[in-house]
This record gives C-alpha cells, sequence and structure tokens, in this order.
C-alpha cells in the first residue's frame, strides 16, 4: 500500500471513529491530548526517524549501549537504611544474599543536615529513617565484611555530601582498596532541596562550591565514582508532573555543569562521571517516553551547549526508583502490583539501575520479608519476562515516538522559560519552580478526590476491611546507644590533632582551596558530621528559605 491509499485510509477510519467511537477526552497526566490512534500518516511521525538513530548511538534516544540488557541487566540496588550501622549491615549482606547487585545507603535526618545524634535537634529522628552515622567509626560498623573493590554503593546524601564520601574514601583505604578502585555514587545534588525536599544548610553558591570541590576532587582520584546523582525523584515526589520532573532536573544539571566550568574544570574531564536518579510512576507508557526523552534530550545540552567532545559526556546514565508517593496504605497489596508496572517501565525505558518500592512503605520502612518481595520483582522482569531479549522493544511505536517527542518539546519549553529568567538559582529564589510543582501537586490531588483519576483500593473499589501486617519498627534504643558510642570516640581521640584539623579546614573554607583534603584530614583525626559542619556553619552561614 503507497502512502497516499494509507492517508485515505486513515483519514477514512477518523470520520468513523467520530461516528461510533467514544468521544470522551484522554490526556496525558501532563496535559497533552491523547489521540485515539497512531499511525504513520499522525502528525509528524516522519520526524521522529531523525531523533532515533541505533541504540548507542548520538542522541541514544534507544539507549546509551548497544547491547543493553542482552549483555547485562540493570545494576539491581535496592535502598537501605535504618537504625544503627550494625542494623544496616545485617540488612546489607542480606540483600546480597538475596541476589543483590549494589548498595544503597539511606541516612537518618541528623546526618543528612549535619547534626550529631546528641545534638538537641537530633532527638527523636536518630536512625529514624535511614542510617545514623556521626563519626568514621560509624562507618566502619556500616560496611564491616563489604569488599568495596567488588560491590558499588550510592550514597543518598547531599548537604553533607563531602564528609560521606571522605569517610567512604577513608574506609577504602583500610579495606587496602584504593580511591581509583572505588565505585559508586554520591547524590550531592543540593539544588532539589532547595526546591523539593529541603535537607539544606549553606546558602546556595557555598553548596554549590562543596558540590564541585567533589567533581574536582573526584576527577583525579575517583575515577570510577559518580560524582553526583542528579535527582528528578525526589521533584516528582514533591508533586511534579513528568515533564516537570525532567525540566527541572536538566535546570539543576546545566547549573551544576556550569559551574564546574566556571570553577576551571574541563568539561570532559567531569561530564562522564555525572548521573541521574528519575522517578517511575503509574502510566507505563508515559514513563517508558520519559526516560527516552530525557536521554536525548540531556545529549544534545551537553553537545550543543557545552560543546562536549567525548562520547562519554553526552551519556545520560540514570538509577531510577518506582514512586513512594504513589503506594498507599489502604490494601497495602495493590502496592505490589503498582512497583512491577513502574519498574517495567524503567526497564522498557533503558535505566542503569533500579530501585523497587515494597509494599509496606506507605506505613513503615520495608522489612525483611517486603524488601526481598520488592527485590524478587525485578528478579521476575529480568529473568522471566522476555522484555530483556531486545534492545529498546517499544522504540517505533507510532505512540511511544510521538509522546517522547511531545514530552521533549514541553521539557525544552520550561529550561528556555528558566534560562530566560537568569537560570535556576534565580527560579529558585523567585518561588518559581517550587510554584509550578505546587500548582501540579494540587491538580493532581483534587482529580484524586473527584473521581477524575482513579486510585485502585483509595477512591475506587474500596473495602471496609483493615489489612494487619507485620510493620518494621526502629527502636528508641538505638538513639541511646548511638549517643553513647559518640560519647565515647569524643572521649578518647586526641583533640589536640582534632582541634588543629577542624581550624584548617575552617580557614581553607574561608579562602577558595579545595575542602575534600581538610574534610578528609578531620575525619582521620575523629571529627563528627556534625563538628565539621558546624565550622561551614560558620564560615558559609545558614539558608533561610524565604516564604
Amino acid at each position: 500500500m503507497n502512502s497516499k491509499d494509507y492517508l485515505k485510509k486513515y483519514s477514512r477510519w477518523k470520520e468513523e471513529f467520530k461516528k461510533t467511537g467514544s468521544n470522551k477526552v484522554y490526556k496525558t497526566n501532563y496535559g497533552s491530548i491523547i489521540a485515539p490512534l497512531y499511525t504513520p500518516g499522525f502528525e509528524n511521525c516522519e520526524t521522529y526517524l531523525d531523533d532515533l538513530n541505533f541504540p548507542g548511538n548520538y542522541p541514544y534516544t534507544r539507549g546509551i549501549r548497544r547491547t543493553m540488557y542482552r549483555e547485562k541487566l540493570w545494576t539491581m540496588r535496592q535502598y537501605a537504611g535504618f537504625g544503627s550501622a550494625e542494623d544496616t549491615n545485617k540488612r546489607f549482606k542480606y540483600l546480597i544474599d538475596q541476589g543483590q547487585t549494589g548498595l544503597s545507603v539511606a541516612f537518618d535526618l541528623p546526618t543528612q543536615i549535619g547534626y550529631d545524634s546528641d545534638h538537641q535537634l537530633s532527638a527523636g529522628e536518630v536512625g529514624k529513617v535511614g542510617v545514623a552515622i556521626d563519626t568514621i567509626d560509624d562507618m566502619r560498623r556500616l560496611l564491616k565484611d563489604i569488599p568495596l573493590d567488588k560491590v558499588s554503593t550510592s550514597m543518598t546524601i547531599n548537604a553533607t555530601a563531602a564528609i560521606l564520601l571522605a569517610m567512604y574514601i577513608i574506609i577504602g583505604e583500610e579495606k587496602g582498596v584504593s580511591q581509583e578502585k572505588l565505585s559508586g555514587t554520591i547524590q550531592n545534588d543540593i539544588l532539589k532541596e532547595y526546591i523539593a525536599r529541603g535537607c539544606y544548610i549553606f546558602p546556595p553558591a557555598h553548596s554549590l562550591r562543596l558540590t564541585t570541590d567533589i567533581f574536582k576532587y573526584a576527577s583525579e582520584k575517583l575515577p570510577k565514582f559518580n560524582t553526583i546523582s542528579i535527582s528528578g525523584y525526589h521533584i516528582r515526589e514533591a508533586g511534579s508532573d513528568a515533564v516537570q520532573e525532567l525540566a527541572f532536573t536538566f535546570a539543576d544539571g546545566i547549573q551544576y555543569v556550569s559551574s564546574a566550568i566556571k570553577a576551571g574544570l574541563d568539561v570532559d574531564r567531569f561530564a562522564p562521571r555525572l548521573s541521574f536518579f528519575f522517578n517511575a510512576h503509574n502510566d507505563l507508557l508515559e514513563e517508558v517516553a520519559k526516560f527516552r526523552a530525557a536521554r536525548r534530550i540531556w545529549a544534545k545540552i551537553m553537545k550543543e551547549k557545552f560543546k562536549a567532545d567525548n562520547p562519554k559526556s553526552l551519556l545520560l546514565r540514570f538509577h531510577t526508583q518506582t514512586g513512594g508517593s504513589t503506594l498507599t496504605s489502604e490494601q497495602p497489596e495493590n502496592n505490589i502490583i503498582r512497583v512491577a508496572y513502574q519498574a517495567l517501565a524503567a526497564v522498557l525505558g533503558g535505566t542503569q539501575s533500579l530501585h523497587t518500592n515494597s509494599m509496606d512503605e506507605a506505613l513503615a520502612l520495608p522489612t525483611e520479608n517486603s524488601a526481598r518481595l520488592a527485590l524478587r520483582t525485578q528478579q521476575v522482569i529480568g529473568y522471566e519476562t522476555g522484555v530483556t531479549k531486545t534492545v529498546d522493544p517499544l522504540g517505533g511505536s507510532y505512540f511511544i515516538e510521538n509522546l517522547t517527542k511531545d514530552i521533549e518539546n514541553k521539557v525544552l519549553e520550561y529550561l528556555e522559560k528558566i534560562d530566560k529568567m537568569g537560570g535556576v538559582i534565580k527560579a529558585i529564589e523567585s518561588g518559581y519552580v517550587q510554584n509550578e510543582i505546587q500548582r501540579s501537586a494540587y491538580q493532581y490531588q483534587r482529580e484524586i478526590e473527584e473521581k477524575q483519576k482513579i486510585i485502585v483500593g483509595l477512591n475506587k473499589f474500596t473495602t471496609e476491611d483493615k489489612e494487619k501486617f507485620e510493620l518494621m519498627q526502629v527502636d528508641d534504643e538505638v538513639e541511646i546507644k548511638q549517643i553513647e558510642k559518640l560519647k565515647q570516640i569524643k572521649k578518647s581521640r586526641d583533640d589536640i590533632k582534632l582541634t588543629k584539623a577542624l581550624k584548617e579546614l575552617e580557614n581553607a573554607a574561608a579562602g577558595n582551596d579545595n575542602l575534600m583534603p581538610y574534610i578528609l584530614e578531620s575525619l582521620r583525626a575523629d571529627g563528627s558530621v556534625g563538628e565539621i559542619s558546624n565550622k561551614l556553619r560558620k564560615i558559609f552561614g545558614v539558608y533561610k528559605e524565604v516564604i
């Protein structure tokens, strides 16, 4: 059938559909109208071929590797951390025994915002939403018997990222693993804290200095370590839609690259170690298209805006976590199904690593059994479904390609608007980014309450029966014991050595030196997360959000 005949048939089908088909208008979650059928005759379908190319080739729409999962599955990296270092170490070993292929560390709130466990603001929060880490001794116990030359470790830490990375380096040295052999990721994405999460300490300019100090140090000393995981996950959790998730994440990414270049770094030295972190929500095909569009957008940004020459600088490598905000405390078993489809979207979209949430996470931290089931979800997708047998299995779908292009165009519109504002820091300071997310979150919640959007078990197909589950609880004794360990460290250390190291750190913070070597020396003198953070607070100040 030639193209003219096909277009005639398509036109006739559209007319017949209008007479007999549904008149209901469906939209994407970000507001675009979804056509009832996509064909070669649909608007500009032929233009998609320009941006498709082959997997492993620019602009990487179809994947960053030619073979994708045919050669090697994604890294199964379950996020874990609670209570004491010993508690979390035990969970790590359990997950590794169950087939997990990478570690991902959750830190408690005091650690994230630079307070020791004995600080008055830490009361009631020690070890509750992650593991409590005060000193290098805690990190030793956290990583006991973990082979750092064989296991890559991701650490979700931002404001205090330099301190935790320095701890990891020291533990590697103690285990006989040189910095060149250490592999993993430090989140180190402070801008999204101002946008969506709130775990910041210092004003943005000083926070960016710490970020670029890590870039520079790692480009020279840690060739296998990803120096940042630019996170859209938390932006999506705060209520953004898929387009905003990409747009605001890439706006942050542009700022990080610009700041590093301004600090004198060669883009092709640090850009290959940039990584990203995205969310996977319930709309399977929209999420697949989002991931495909993301690769294409970032490759073009790095090539056209930053003139990167190294092909590795163009690659968008990303970790995915299934959507925590999509989980319901009502009928928690339904979360198993949600997570499975979200994980499938991430795999069909070409993720490099994946965390699958546990069914009980809307109620508490995951139990050992629910964490195992979440891991098994990934393993079933990887080994049983067959979706890994070919690269980009949905590529070429008229709907997927149209959706990919539509998301790309709308993301670029946001980026242009932010650029005209003077960049993402200006957009954050003006409240623009936060307001856009709040608007989207309000719209989503209203659609649920008005039953325009159905959430099974929440606003439809509900039941009065309350399921009973074994829930994870962190013993309050953890805080008492953690404070006691901290007291012992402070009592036994060399105070003269520590005072000297902290003073040198303070002086360096007041100047222009890279802070990583000074943080390392402060930790070797048994300085704590809180003590090091306080020295930086003294020089940098503390950020106060303008409301």
